[in-house]
């Protein structure tokens, strides 16, 4: 099971195959300098942590310091510390502060930038803080957690929250950049039911934050983005009480994808916040167009939307699967993992976050996104069309927004985009992955414009802050002139 698997479905029980709202991506290492800090003080470090610290030339060094994608294998941390406490997080920050050790955290791995590793750095890796907790519609989530197994614990007693869909995504990450997901039209996202968050911030201090406690910090940790304020060690977040879904899988030939692409942008971000879709252009290694998603109901209900859309198509699809679902199932689904258990579908190993029965694989591959708040014009669609059409193996993945999202002030928290229709990816792996994806972002910016999300985050952009963050940038910079006043946590596009 390989990258291109979260991202293209075929049919369940023969076809379907499965799919991650985002691409389940990483990052590069940002050029960090050189730790300062001496041979004894890294032992000394080793030895006050509850956890372990992995040093170079350790038996696991090698698979400690990989992050999901493998183009960034060449980058050599100088540490990499598995905090089991948020003492041992505050520990780690005060080496880094004290030797002007380069620092950044590490929940599931999956930066798209890479910013998730440091060259020569020490990387905080949380997941051993992964313990999932419920108590009268509240869930305590350890920031090292792995989706699949929030969705799986939480399972057990009948709730859920609105988070991602690629499995070994970690919590944190996903809360902190915003949180979008495929039941987020009808919950939200996830910050969105974020009660209470508990970080370590720059000076070693353990803060919880709330709407009534340090309520600044907490409102950049909804939409701020991961690795910029401090590292967060927990979650508490409101539930919702699970239910069967129905999920539905529509392809139609690749001559079709003009109105497709016209129809689904018309319906999906305007649909009832109960059903979620995406639509997937993808040429891997032939072309295909699949509108896939779920509906939080029955599937009648589902089929009377569906029609919608195929009378705007024109024509009926080429293979349709439509079927109601456990909830904890379509989670599965969604990940990818609709033929694995739960413990299958992690990466393979010993290490926290991995297991001993995991049978998933790293990929490399190179991501890009915008956020569009209009519909694509006649001339943007025939733009898109192309790009797909053109050689190489890639895809173009848009996730549609709107419901739930919509409906929260863009400064109610720090993330803006709640206006925008959808979202689009541009994934690509394998020979001529960088440069198509560079060329087909630049070919749809006149159609998209300059607007970014936080959690695809892009190496590549200049006007990041405002791509990222709108108008609530300004109070970001003053939140972390607060708590992070000599940016000791320092992203190549940090706040």
């Amino acid at each position: 099971m390989d990258r291109r698997n979260f991202l293209r479905v075929s049919a369940m029980a023969g076809t379907v195959l499965a799919y991650g709202t985002a691409a389940c991506g990483t990052a590069t290492a940002g050029g960090l300098s050189a730790s300062g800090a001496s041979v004894a003080e890294w032992a000394a470090l080793g030895r006050g942590l509850d956890g372990r610290l992995i040093r170079p030339g350790d038996a696991s060094y090698d698979p400690a310091r990989r992050l999901f994608n493998s183009a960034y294998d060449s980058v050599r941390p100088a540490g990499i510390a598995y905090c089991s406490t948020a003492a041992d997080v505050a520990e780690c920050v005060a080496f880094a502060r004290r030797f002007g050790v380069p620092v950044t955290s590490r929940s599931g791995g999956h930066s798209y930038a890479g910013w998730s590793t440091s060259r020569n750095g020490l990387v905080i890796d949380v997941s051993p803080m992964s313990k999932v907790s419920y108590s009268g519609g509240h869930a305590t989530i350890g920031a090292g957690a792995r989706l699949v197994d929030v969705y799986a614990k939480l399972a057990a007693h009948g709730v859920s929250i609105p988070a991602g869909s690629c499995p070994t995504v970690g919590v944190a990450g996903l809360t902190l950049g915003g949180g979008l997901g495929v039941v987020s039209r009808k919950y939200g996202l996830t910050c969105d039911v974020l009660e209470s968050v508990r970080i370590v911030t720059a000076d070693g201090r353990t803060l919880t934050c709330s709407a009534t406690s340090n309520s600044d910090l907490f409102w950049a940790s909804r939409g701020g983005g991961g690795g910029n304020f401090g590292v967060a060690t927990s979650f508490t977040f409101r539930t919702h009480a699970t239910r069967d879904v129905t999920l539905f899988f529509l392809h139609w030939p690749w001559s079709r994808a003009a109105a497709v692409l016209r129809a689904w942008q018309a319906w999906a971000p305007y649909a009832p916040d109960e059903l979620w879709s995406n639509l997937h252009l993808d040429h891997d290694p032939s072309p295909d167009v699949m509108v896939g998603g779920l509906y939080v109901g029955g599937k009648s209900g589902c089929e009377r939307l569906l029609r919608t859309l195929v009378d705007r198509v024109g024509a009926g699809p080429s293979s349709r699967y439509v079927a109601q679902s456990p909830y904890d199932h379509a989670m599965m689904v969604m990940a990818g993992c609709s033929g694995l258990s739960v413990a299958q579908c992690h990466r393979p190993g010993s290490l926290p976050g991995e297991t001993s029965k995991g049978r998933l694989v790293r990929d490399a591959f190179t991501a890009k996104s915008h956020i569009a708040y209009a519909p694509l014009s006649p001339a943007g669609i025939k733009a898109l069309i192309r790009q797909v059409a053109s050689a190489g193996r890639h895809s173009v993945l848009l996730d549609a927004l709107g419901g739930a999202i919509g409906r929260v002030r863009p400064d109610a928290t720090a993330f803006p985009h709640r206006r925008a229709l959808f979202t689009v990816q541009y994934y690509a792996h394998m020979t001529g992955a960088s440069a198509w994806a560079r060329a087909a972002h630049a070919a749809m910016r006149p159609h998209f414009g300059d607007h970014a999300y936080v959690n695809y985050i892009d190496p590549e952009l200049a006007d990041w802050r405002r791509q990222y963050y709108g108008a609530n940038a300004a109070r970001l910079a003053r939140v972390k002139a607060v708590y992070d006043p000599d940016r000791l946590f320092r992203l190549p596009q940090g706040i």
